[in-house]
């Protein structure tokens, strides 16, 4: 024990190192005068003390002395006994404490062990995770969200070590009827023989503050004057067709990263990172036609031959992104995530603070994009294909968790 004490595992109390220091000091005192009391007899050795002078051993003075010394001997053995038990409990109750914080639960079969710090023991603050106020990737926060964020995760592909959990492979491609699984190496390899390998460091540093502003494109955005509190972001991401023209003071007018799939294709100003969400294999082929000889022109519809970008900044999401959204964070609800729900969930893992807007219906109950009236707009609420409601529970209980910002109206 006193090795783990020392070690820094135990905690030495304020109020048990108080009374260790005076025992210390009184102790040699309190002994001194009791064997004094004691043992001491006789006129001549008791003359020696100066409050027995001129009295007899057996005289009532003499006696109420000597009880006095027994009782500061009793009064030293009891301070005795409470300090050395008062050190003890307060030793025993550090280390119980520190162990008996160490939790088990389970995730998704898995047994995770986190270690929580009691509240009351002076363990030194861990080293800040990132350079905000708060860090998404601080787990310690919400258990909810511990549950359900997967820092290992790899959002994106790369031009190596994409070695894909089988099950999650056959998940993805099984979304849009795709079977040949044994290509899809082959495939990304071409890929990445068009576009640059994205250099996108995912990991949060202590110096820096990474704020992104996930929009979406619901109406609600509409007189919401968000444009300048969106544009202040370090990054700002979009999706699909949305449009920043004409409507700046709403939902401002820069973009960093914009998320797409080949039916919803758009052109990239300069210096945009354009984000593929491949549904299916043939999304992969795309992004490299379009990119180059533009001989993909269809898919399971007419799609955009040619799109303008930057080769060098495009993010292509990993296939086993899809599934552990769908596990983790939609709980199988719907077939597959919507562009919204990947959008945020991909936040989460390259960002340190998220801020969402323009998600969810308007302020009338309506769903449409802001950029048009379309009565239809809400019809894909009731495909089963994404499931609405219970995406927004989700994001609504980032928001509660402190993990995102939502701006609603």
């Amino acid at each position: 024990m006193r090795g783990r004490l020392w070690s820094g595992q135990g905690v030495w109390k304020p109020k048990a190192l108080f009374l260790t220091f005076l025992f210390l000091i009184s102790s040699p005192i309190a002994l001194s005068r009791a064997r004094q009391c004691l043992f001491l007899s006789g006129r001549q050795k008791l003359s020696r003390l100066p409050f027995t002078q001129g009295t007899g051993s057996n005289s009532p003075v003499m006696l109420s002395k000597r009880k006095l010394c027994l009782f500061a001997l009793f009064g030293g053995i009891l301070f005795v006994m409470i300090a050395t038990h008062t050190i003890q409990k307060n030793n025993i109750l550090s280390l119980t404490l520190m162990e008996t914080h160490a939790t088990s639960r389970t995730v998704h079969g898995l047994a995770v062990n986190r270690t929580w710090a009691p509240p009351s023991a002076t363990v030194p603050s861990p080293d800040r995770i990132c350079g905000c106020p708060s860090c998404i990737a601080d787990m310690e926060v919400s258990e909810w969200f511990a549950q359900h964020y997967d820092p290992q995760q790899q959002p994106f592909l790369t031009d190596r070590d994409n070695n894909m959990d089988p099950l999650a492979l056959k998940w993805w491609l099984a979304l849009q009827r795709s079977t040949d699984e044994r290509t899809i190496y082959d495939v990304i390899q071409k890929m990445f023989q068009v576009i640059a390998p994205p250099a996108v460091d995912v990991q949060p540093k202590q110096a820096l503050c990474r704020k992104c502003a996930v929009v979406g494109n619901s109406g609600n955005l509409l007189g919401s004057q968000y444009g300048s509190l969106i544009d202040s972001h370090n990054r700002v991401i979009r999706m699909n067709k949305a449009t920043t023209a004409g409507f700046e003071a709403d939902v401002g007018n820069r973009t960093t990263h914009h998320f797409m799939y080949p039916e919803s294709a758009v052109d990239i100003a300069p210096g945009v990172h354009l984000v593929l969400l491949p549904f299916k294999l043939r999304d992969l082929q795309w992004v490299a036609s379009a990119l180059s000889t533009g001989e993909i022109k269809t898919t399971y519809m007419r799609v955009k031959g040619r799109v303008q970008a930057d080769k060098d900044r495009v993010i292509v999401v990993n296939p086993a992104f899809f599934k552990y959204t769908h596990d983790r964070w939609t709980e199988r609800h719907g077939r597959y995530p919507s562009t919204g729900m990947l959008a945020v969930i991909f936040a989460l893992h390259i960002c340190d603070e998220v801020s969402v807007f323009g998600y969810g219906a308007d302020q009338q109950g309506n769903w449409h994009h802001y950029w048009e009236d379309n009565q239809y707009a809400g019809a894909f609420r009731k495909t089963g294909v994404h499931n609405a409601d219970f995406e927004t529970e989700v994001i609504q209980k980032l928001d509660t968790e402190g993990k995102i910002k939502l701006h609603k109206r």
